[in-house]
């Protein structure tokens, strides 16, 4: 889809994953109900540690809900994720039932994350996670409890809209971006 130098694998790789990226024009065509738990499923399945599954997925579509959401996004994210149809917050537990912390929640999550992002490629849709959000005012607005919960990111997720109707100084941003060479990601051996 992107033959570009820039996303031109070195080694081989699914177009799926070179095709990903996130974009920030999105359509506000709202999502099946089929769709949106597509993608959810998808996150469902990831592997996790000892299958401890931390991750949890608030969203909203419309309404007092998306509303309060899209409140949570800084400033700049605002301008353009609330054209999603769909707004998810990321969310890791901290500790397992008996209250032993999960050193690799986040690991996990990251995961379950991927998983949805690629769902939705598969689906024609797109996703793009935005670490801008005011935490502190998050896990007010969410009523996460902090002591077990980690709010990670948000995820804006739809259809590709169309660049013209991005604020005029982030449409130049509106393109795949290349990656970091292999040999800077992966190297055998030690570490130094």
């Amino acid at each position: 889809m992107f033959e570009t130098e820039a996303r031109a694998p070195e080694a081989g790789a699914d177009r799926l994953f070179i095709d990903r990226w996130s974009p920030r024009a999105f359509r506000p065509d709202p999502l099946t109900q089929d769709e949106i738990a597509s993608l959810f499923e998808a996150a469902r399945w990831a592997p996790s540690s000892s299958n401890t599954q931390p991750w949890l997925f608030l969203y909203a579509t419309d309404g007092p809900e998306r509303d309060v959401f899209n409140s949570i996004l800084n400033e700049g994210n605002r301008k353009w994720a609330t054209s999603a149809p769909l707004l998810i917050y990321v969310i890791a537990r901290r500790r397992r039932e008996d209250g032993a912390p999960m050193r690799t929640a986040q690991f996990d999550t990251g995961a379950a994350w991927m998983s949805l992002a690629l769902q939705a490629r598969m689906l024609g849709l797109y996703a793009h996670a935005m670490g801008g959000i005011d935490l502190v005012v998050a896990y007010e607005k969410l009523r996460v409890p902090k002591d077990n919960y980690e709010v990670i990111c948000a995820v804006a997720a739809g259809r590709r809209g169309d660049v013209i109707d991005l604020p005029e100084e982030q449409r130049d941003r509106e393109f795949p971006k290349g990656r970091k060479p292999l040999g800077e990601v992966a190297r055998e051996g030690f570490f130094g």
